[in-house]
């Protein structure tokens, strides 16, 4: 997740004084921020030790896991919200973790890069990998192990008996609800059981 833009697009989905869990917390930016405007309070999820010292740099309850061993140690529905904000595409077995993220949290806001936005269906046309500001990265060096559309997301969460609260797509920070799988270049779901 990049800008402050989408940074307020992706709050406003998280109730005020939710208790949340944020796989992939990254640096804890978000979780700081939903804690200082939105009043929440819960815990940051990551493995990079860089990562974990500047969460509680921030004052941001962190715990140092593997998303790809799962979710064991949390009860069900033991979170209001859980968040998976540009993980999903980096884990292992996405799938397992989307059915974990439905039963730890009574909501899960997921986001990713949307492959199907159209500058990357361009790219891919004239026969390359994309390569964009969203997905900066080369084939064969990229974080992400796997690509995923918005409508590949809706076939997944009605696979998994998810149902879809809200689905739009993130540009330049700028909400798209009109064909988000062609003209947002970030996918975001917010969903339950």
């Amino acid at each position: 997740m990049s800008g402050d833009d989408s940074m307020l697009a992706l709050a406003a989905l998280v109730p005020v004084g939710a208790r949340v869990l944020d796989l992939g917390c990254g640096d804890g930016r978000f979780l700081a921020h939903l804690q200082n405007t939105r009043q929440c309070h819960g815990y940051g999820v990551e493995i990079d030790d860089s990562k974990v010292a500047a969460c509680i740099a921030r004052g941001v309850n962190v715990l140092q896991l593997n998303l790809d061993e799962g979710l064991q140690m949390f009860e069900d529905q033991s979170f209001d919200v859980v968040l998976q904000l540009d993980t999903l595409q980096h884990l292992r077995n996405a799938e397992v973790m989307l059915r974990e993220t439905a039963r730890v949290g009574r909501i899960g806001i997921v986001s990713f890069p949307n492959f199907a936005h159209w500058p990357n269906r361009l790219q891919v046309l004239l026969g390359r990998m994309p390569v964009t500001k969203r997905l900066p990265y080369q084939w064969y060096n990229t974080p992400n192990i796997r690509v995923g559309t918005f409508a590949d997301f809706e076939v997944l969460a009605q696979a998994n008996n998810l149902r879809i609260a809200e689905g739009f797509g993130l540009h330049g920070g700028t909400p798209r609800r009109w064909l988000p799988n062609l003209t947002a270049s970030t996918a975001v779901f917010k969903f339950h059981t």
